[in-house]
């Protein structure tokens, strides 16, 4: 499980996460949600120590992690897929994804066939560098990278940016089975009606805290919460039934 507990995470003087507490238990999916720039990125850096928070505990299976370094955080079992993607524009596919790769056991055991079944196109560009590739496909190899370090959770931060209805809906496949494997997921996440159809639990963020937690269903009904908080009209048509959801 990971635990989030009155973090406190500054940009110099600014002011970003303001005592933000979450959990996030294995094998589920929790989203954080929030309009652009109330903490959601800032979030996931301070769990992976990129931005380290000044104040407050980040503990995985027990573990307070908030002073390792990023790489035995990975090690240690988390995966994060970045915003903006970052992968190595100079190495090929094959080559970003074999430099994260690590050994897995069971239905979590990721390796370059597997990536490659879930990803056929990555398969086709196995061979193109990274600054080769499309949006879309730059997108498949951050997250194929992630897997493939064979994490007991993965980190998705706004994983949909950018990218068609087709392939968000295939994101939204990737994240079912991934929980139907024993992965956990905690998903940042600004499209609120993509996140509500994968999550068992959700959080919104504002002004760096997080003001509001339900089960996506809830969520859906508050018109006020979707309007103010998410941007999403009172007015919308109903979300996807949690019979929908994985």
């Amino acid at each position: 499980m990971l635990e989030v507990h009155d973090v406190h995470t500054y940009y110099g003087d600014s002011y970003v996460l303001q005592g933000v507490s979450l959990d996030a238990p294995e094998g589920r999916v929790t989203a954080v949600l929030g309009r652009n720039g109330v903490g959601k990125s800032t979030l996931c850096r301070s769990i992976f120590g990129l931005t380290p928070a000044r104040r407050g505990h980040i503990r995985w299976n027990g573990s307070d992690i908030i002073s390792e370094p990023t790489h035995r955080i990975q090690m240690g079992g988390l995966g994060l897929v970045p915003q903006g993607r970052r992968i190595f524009p100079s190495l090929t596919v094959e080559e970003n994804l074999l430099i994260a790769a690590r050994p897995g056991s069971g239905d979590r055991h990721w390796d370059l066939a597997k990536a490659y079944g879930v990803f056929p196109r990555l398969a086709e560009r196995r061979q193109n560098r990274g600054n080769e590739l499309s949006g879309g496909e730059q997108q498949m190899l951050a997250i194929a990278r992630a897997l493939i370090s064979n994490p007991a959770m993965v980190v998705m931060d706004e994983p949909t940016e950018g990218l068609s209805p087709a392939m968000v809906s295939e994101v939204a496949g990737l994240i079912r089975r991934l929980k139907e494997e024993g992965t956990a997921v905690l998903l940042a996440e600004q499209n609120a009606a993509f996140a509500v159809k994968v999550a068992d639990y959700v959080h919104v963020m504002s002004g760096g805290r997080i003001v509001y937690a339900s089960d996506p269903a809830a969520l859906w009904e508050n018109a006020e919460v979707r309007t103010q908080l998410l941007g999403v009209p009172g007015t919308t048509a109903a979300a996807p039934a949690p019979d929908a959801r994985a």
